[in-house]
């Protein structure tokens, strides 16, 4: 276990994994200080996936659940095809937590199922498209509009889910 110290309170979580070998350590944090991982609202505890992907049912509307420096983790549930985009100055983090994701490319179209991810890099035009809706995980500069370059109808403002 690896206890994390925060204000008063020290937390228990799982082993750290480095590429050698599994191993224990002391890990000691304070919300807001640099290098601390929180939830947006600066608890420290563990945010439960599933839900809040029931907390919404919209689609192409992504919820803000946690940051890590200036990058959301944000969540989004989405079906049928967006809208070609692209970002100049960031890439594109795609992780599937249910359902099947395509993500088309003018080069070639990526599909992934749940527990696959997959980094559109920057400048790439693409369309993310789900024939049944599905479930994603993004991880993206916490100034990213999620139509990039395109703006248009599905341009949408990240709400935060406390």
């Amino acid at each position: 276990m690896r206890p994390v110290a925060s204000q008063s309170k020290i937390y228990e979580t799982g082993p750290s994994t480095t590429a050698r070998s599994a191993r224990h350590e002391w890990v000691f944090t304070q919300p807001g200080m640099p290098g601390s991982v929180a939830c947006h609202d600066g608890d420290m505890e563990a945010v439960n996936l599933d839900a809040m992907l029931a907390r919404f049912a919209e689609h192409w509307s992504p919820k803000k659940i946690a940051q890590v420096n200036d990058y959301d983790v944000r969540i989004v549930k989405i079906q049928g095809e967006f809208t070609w985009h692209r970002h100049a100055d960031t890439d594109e983090f795609f992780l599937v937590l249910d359902g099947q994701l395509t993500i088309q490319m003018r080069d070639g179209n990526v599909v992934l199922a749940p527990r696959e991810l997959f980094v559109v890099p920057r400048g790439v035009e693409h369309c993310p498209r789900a024939d049944t809706e599905t479930a994603v995980l993004l991880f993206e500069p916490s100034t990213v509009i999620n139509t990039g370059d395109a703006g248009g109808e599905l341009t949408a403002e990240v709400e935060e889910l406390a």
